[in-house]
């Protein structure tokens, strides 16, 4: 019953809708936890700190919710270590490290467009790499769609032209690779393993990594009060539930299917900025068209004629 239940697709567009919610709102809430904890954009290993925090409590949260509803603790297996480990790398290590540093040698905009492109990662690895399922002209046309909507959506961030950079656009360009990996290796792996297991373990060993390396390189978070930590636990809470909720529709669906979603995160990010951090530029002319433009990639991806 759960598994088709979740593999109808208005549920799994409501999940990745709510998903993509989540994470939208995961842009506003990290300016404003480091405004909280008076961390500077420059200083990367306080970054490093307060992102290594967040996912291992990230992972304490998924593990706790996780084993109250299958009302036993989720402890893995000896074959599942590596598993975990493989995600962790992907997910969160490797995918924070060089978004972290990327971000600080790029723009916004050009940071954007490049994260959207995850997508079309995450279905070229599951279609031509691992040949989880197939490649499809509709699959690749509602991508090419989707992606135009993301361009569109910030136009206004283009009009001085792209300049590119390896330490910036390059570094962001490997986190979108690391964090397509990560679709691809969770729908691999929770096929025979609890995905919320692997979520939560990968989320707490990946965050205690991050969290080292940022102390060894002097990061620090000195600067806490109430509303930092209470931020710092909302987006915890944001990892571990819109990451555990991907994996479980990744479990049952094709890769395609729920990737297409990940068009909408950039989009929700631009809605709850300008609602939260009061950032009117964000939301313009073209914001609407590229909503547009997104929907209907998500429609062709996810069309009947193509899940078989």
């Amino acid at each position: 019953m759960q598994k088709s239940f979740l593999q109808k697709t208005w549920v799994v567009a409501g999940i990745a809708f709510l998903c993509s919610a989540l994470w939208g709102s995961a842009f506003a809430g990290v300016k404003i936890g480091y405004e909280l904890f008076q961390i500077v954009s420059a200083d990367w290993a306080a970054q490093m700190v307060f992102a290594g925090i967040r996912f291992a409590i990230a992972g304490v949260m998924a593990l706790v919710g996780g084993s109250i509803v299958a009302k036993q603790a989720l402890i893995p297996q000896k074959q599942t270590i590596p598993k975990i480990g493989i995600i962790s790398l992907f997910q969160t290590i490797l995918q924070y490290f060089f978004y972290y540093i990327g971000l600080a040698h790029t723009t916004g905009v050009n940071a954007a467009i490049i994260v959207a492109a995850n997508v079309f990662i995450a279905i070229l690895l599951s279609t031509l790499v691992y040949r989880i399922e197939k490649m499809t002209a509709a699959k690749l046309f509602g991508c090419v769609i989707g992606f135009l909507g993301i361009i569109l959506c910030n136009l206004n961030g283009l009009k001085g032209g792209i300049h590119l950079s390896f330490l910036g656009d390059g570094f962001i360009f490997l986190c979108t690779v690391a964090s397509g990996f990560s679709s691809v290796l969770m729908k691999k792996y929770a096929a025979s393993e609890n995905p919320i297991l692997l979520s939560g373990w990968q989320f707490l060993f990946g965050g205690l990594v991050m969290f080292a390396v940022g102390l060894l390189f002097g990061g620090r978070m000195e600067h806490i009060t109430g509303s930092a930590i209470a931020i710092l636990l909302y987006l915890s809470f944001v990892s571990a539930a819109a990451y555990s909720l991907w994996s479980l529709l990744l479990k049952y669906n094709p890769v395609s299917k729920v990737a297409v979603f990940g068009f909408l995160n950039p989009i929700c990010g631009v809605c709850i900025s300008t609602i939260f951090l009061k950032e009117k530029d964000a939301f313009h002319i073209f914001t609407i068209p590229a909503l547009i433009f997104v929907c209907v990639g998500i429609y062709i991806v996810n069309h009947k004629k193509q899940n078989a």
